[in-house]
């Protein structure tokens, strides 16, 4: 190596304690930012450029670089999202937070002609906004590069088949990765897509759940999960707790999803309507029970599953199928002889004469 990059490196060995200061204060932002806005992402790593990478570095084309700060990659910074359209979310964020040098900054997914596929990142050439830091610091170029997942496989799998090899790839091969560079695309942009279509569907749910139109609305997690946040068994539980006056402690409802499918309900208009035809029935069965005991805290839990039983119950049920819903719930081993309980309860009361 020539005195000029020696020079650097000694420079690169003066500069590293800031670097890693620097490091620390980037990724702590980034974190940070990536929480308060709700972005979930793969993965945010950093790296220095070690030593001997940069050494290299140097040796091919050191003279281009006049100064230590001209390297804009001592510290490198990776965001590695899920999707292709949170990338620009991420690109967004960056913005705000640091200072970006627009004209080294590249958008590598812009590069690409029309019939060609390969490499897809954002890199940005950021600094710390003055102020914020001390200024040795503000001083400092860093980079960040903002991916999805497949574009980091990609680039990972390119990198280590081909840019590491000293051979010259043949042609077919070259063709073979850019097919595959293509199919990455496809199903990058494929899963945003989803992603969206799903959110659309959430709130067209939501919007049937509020405009009363439940026999529209199929009974899956995410419809069970909206229908549920409108409390539609409050009114039940509250009825039963006041035999005992008792407090109602909340409860995960969401596991009775696949109880309601068993007992045949489709859409969220076949729950609406199991709890206004069954709520005097259930609350029978409850107070079955409670009126023999001296319970001052119930479950949130205690209509619903009384709708259940009832159900079953109504249907022709006998202890198997009672204890099918016990043992769906979590219950223990004693399910069998609880079954048996509300059987000779349930016997007793009207709706089972």
């Amino acid at each position: 190596m020539d005195a000029h990059g020696e020079r650097l490196l000694a420079q690169y060995r003066e500069r590293l304690p800031r670097l890693e200061e620097l490091r620390s204060r980037v990724e702590g932002l980034i974190g940070h930012a990536l929480q308060q806005q709700g972005v979930d992402v793969s993965s945010l790593e950093s790296r220095i450029k070690t030593e001997h990478s940069l050494a290299g570095k140097l040796e091919r084309k050191g003279s281009k670089y006049s100064d230590i700060g001209d390297i804009t990659d001592l510290l490198g910074v990776r965001v590695i999202t899920f999707y292709t359209d949170d990338v620009d979310k991420v690109a967004a964020m960056m913005a705000r937070c640091f200072d970006v040098d627009w004209g080294n900054s590249v958008d590598k997914r812009k590069l690409h002609e029309l019939d060609s596929f390969g490499y897809n990142s954002l890199h940005y050439i950021c600094r710390l906004p003055q102020g914020t830091a001390p200024e040795e610091l503000c001083a400092i170029p860093f980079e960040v590069q903002m991916r999805t997942v497949l574009q980091h496989l990609w680039a990972t799998i390119n990198h280590d088949t081909g840019y590491k090899s000293d051979v010259q790839i043949p042609r077919y091969y070259m063709r073979q990765f850019s097919r595959i560079a293509g199919m990455l695309e496809l199903v990058d942009d494929e899963f945003s897509r989803l992603r969206t279509s799903l959110a659309d569907y959430r709130r067209q749910m939501l919007s049937l759940v509020a405009s009363g139109r439940l026999d529209e609305v199929e009974l899956t997690a995410d419809s069970w999960h909206s229908y549920l946040e409108t409390h539609p068994f409050d009114r039940l539980n509250h009825r039963i707790a006041a035999v005992n006056q008792a407090e109602i402690f909340p409860a995960q409802l969401e596991g009775y999803l696949p109880v309601l499918r068993q007992l045949g309900m489709k859409t969220l208009g076949d729950v609406q309507r199991l709890l206004e035809q069954e709520s005097d029935d259930a609350y029978l069965l409850a107070v079955s029970d409670l009126a023999v005991t001296d319970l001052d805290i119930l479950s949130e839990s205690i209509g619903l599953q009384n709708l259940c039983l009832v159900h079953v119950l109504k249907m022709g049920g006998g202890r198997a199928a009672v204890e099918y819903i016990l043992d769906t719930l979590g219950g223990s081993g004693s399910n069998t002889a609880l079954a048996e309980a509300i059987l000779q309860r349930a016997s007793t009361l009207p709706f089972m004469q």
